[in-house]
């Protein structure tokens, strides 16, 4: 372990970790950079093989993140128990079985898991099989989430996704099958090309893995994607707003009818023991430590993130420090903006004491307009509100 009295962490950072309450919840997420293959819509901090060349490895990597572990866990000082823990990515599953059992093993030499904690990973279907799971049950994963973005074999190659159609619906029902009782299926709706059927299509497959939770992505054209770029060449059309907001509302319809609810804008559960405890850390603006490439992390009002490619990130922190590419310490301005772009996107609804009068008064309007329900002490959207969750917070917080 490392000596606490050396920490070497920035000012803002080690102010955060000594002031922080012990008693919040605090969610450590794992940052995976590998994939086999690029996907054409995704602008994650991800890289291939052929993308690192020699300079990194996930070897180096791993070293790098048994390191970050150690140094979080001495900046803060006091013995924080870990409530969450989510692997992400990039493609965890790529490390295999024995790699995120490791991982698991690390995060436990460097911190205490508390009783009951959430343990996700993330994986593609393409590179899990029943051993796999069988494995990661045993290593103490509690949690698997699965990206299968649709059943179109058309969809899913406009993606540059590469497993076929229902690889994604048979990795769900080997998890299950290996014990694990939280399955995750990942769609995003709005591709060119998909049709209302195809998305049905996705919905009955889904459904038909038994699955006890969803998370549902409108299709985002980030700039400098591969996506983007055949936009722009106007070889494929870009998403149309009426037709997400048809697809939502089919969505949402389809798996309520089927007993899963939603709880946030675009994750749907089949009650309150299924839904993503790690995801609503963020929304609630608990602690969390992001350790690996690019990851990025909230103690205390105070924000960093680190270097983003994995060579600059293992040789910062072979020599030492922390590998943090910059830090900020929110205002309570911005932590307010946060709290209400967070809050008003759930269930649970934004406690109506965060807001001022006239922020108050710009919500009224909402709810006359039938877009916000007045719960009493809490606004809910309501199903139309969903659709435009992002222009009511602008509007509340500019009223």
């Amino acid at each position: 372990m490392i000596d606490t009295a050396t920490v070497p962490v920035t000012s803002a950072v080690g102010s955060a970790c000594r002031s922080a309450d012990p008693s919040r919840g605090f969610g450590l997420y794992l940052h995976v950079p590998f994939c086999a293959s690029r996907c054409g819509y995704c602008d994650f901090n991800t890289y291939t093989a052929g993308e690192l060349g020699s300079s990194a490895s996930p070897a180096s990597w791993h070293e790098a993140v048994a390191r970050e572990l150690d140094i979080a866990a001495a900046a803060l000082g006091s013995v924080r128990p870990v409530s969450t823990v989510f692997v992400g990515g990039g493609t965890p599953s790529l490390l295999g079985t024995a790699g995120l059992a490791r991982l698991l093993d690390d995060v436990r030499g460097s911190f205490e898991l508390a009783p009951g904690a959430e343990v996700t990973t993330e994986s593609n279907p393409e590179s899990t099989s029943p051993e796999f799971f069988a494995g990661l049950r045993e290593a103490g994963y509690t949690r698997i989430s699965l990206g299968m973005q649709s059943a179109a074999q058309h969809v899913l190659a406009v993606l540059d996704r590469k497993h076929t159609p229902g690889r994604a619906v048979a990795a769900a029902r080997e998890a299950r099958a290996a014990g694990f009782e939280h399955v995750n299926l990942d769609l995003i709706y709005g591709t060119p090309g998909e049709s209302d059927d195809d998305l049905r299509a996705s919905l009955d497959a889904v459904l038909s893995a038994g699955v006890d939770h969803v998370s549902a992505y409108a299709l985002i054209v980030e700039d400098g994607t591969a996506l983007a770029r055949r936009v722009r060449r106007g070889e494929l059309p870009a998403p149309d707003d009426d037709v997400l907001a048809r697809r939502y509302r089919l969505i949402d319809a389809r798996l309520a009818a089927a007993g899963l609810e939603w709880y946030e804008v675009s994750n749907w559960a089949s009650g309150p023991e299924s839904v993503c405890r790690h995801n609503i850390a963020y929304w609630d603006s608990d602690d969390w430590w992001g350790i690996g490439p690019g990851a990025h992390s909230h103690v205390n009002g105070v924000r960093w993130w680190n270097h983003k490619h994995p060579s600059r990130y293992a040789s910062v922190l072979a020599g030492g420090a922390l590998p943090i590419a910059d830090d900020e310490r929110l205002a309570d301005e911005d932590r307010h903006t946060e709290r209400v772009m967070l809050q008003i996107r759930c269930r649970t609804g934004l406690p109506v004491s965060e807001l001022s009068d006239r922020e108050r008064a710009g919500a009224d309007v909402f709810v006359a307009d039938g877009l916000l329900c007045d719960a009493g002490a809490h606004l809910v959207l309501t199903d139309s509100g969903r659709l435009l969750a992002d222009g009511i917070v602008r509007d509340i917080l500019t009223a």
